[in-house]
């Protein structure tokens, strides 16, 4: 059962970024469970089980919300598409992270879930700064961090994808909140 001090929503015209539930499991790992979304992740190893999806979902219930704040992307009318969040690591501001299943690319929404947690992170939390980064060889990411208003730092860094099982060279952003 998720705590209440996660259950956290934030609406947009066709979204509702919320915590991850234990009813959502399966289109949890429904949409993790492709290869395309995994190898573009640090965090979503491929194949995704439901082992995983539940070990995620435990790890959601003992997050501490100014650390990781994973939330679910859900369509209003088609239901779970992906998931977004704010992870604290080893700068002093939060990087943002996600992914979108591949029935849902193409239709602008990582970026106006990206816009509205943005939003979210400065006006209920007062931060400051977010940085985030993609994999070099997928420059889509990299054009949707743009459209939020993230700058390339001319950083690479090298991170380890669970999918790609080597590190990946990362091209790291900032942006100004």
């Amino acid at each position: 059962m998720v705590r209440d001090r996660l259950k956290i929503e934030i609406e947009t015209p066709r979204l509702r970024l919320r915590t991850p539930l234990d009813r959502d499991v399966e289109d949890i790992v429904y949409l993790a469970n492709d290869v395309e979304i995994a190898r573009n992740t640090t965090g979503v190893p491929h194949p995704y089980s439901m082992t995983h999806g539940a070990a995620f979902l435990a790890m959601v219930n003992l997050a501490d919300p100014d650390v990781d704040l994973p939330l679910l992307v859900e369509h209003k009318q088609l239901g779970p598409a992906g998931m977004i969040g704010l992870h604290r690591r080893d700068e002093p501001w939060s990087e943002v992270g996600y992914w979108i299943g591949r029935n849902f690319w193409g239709q602008g929404l990582a970026t106006e879930a990206g816009t509205a947690l943005l939003d979210w992170a400065w006006r209920i939390r007062g931060d400051r700064a977010v940085s985030s980064g993609h994999f070099a060889d997928n420059p889509a990411s990299g054009r949707v961090l743009e459209k939020l208003g993230f700058l390339y730092t001319g950083e690479i860094r090298w991170r380890r994808s669970h999918a790609r099982r080597d590190p990946t060279a990362t091209r790291m952003m900032i942006r100004l909140l």
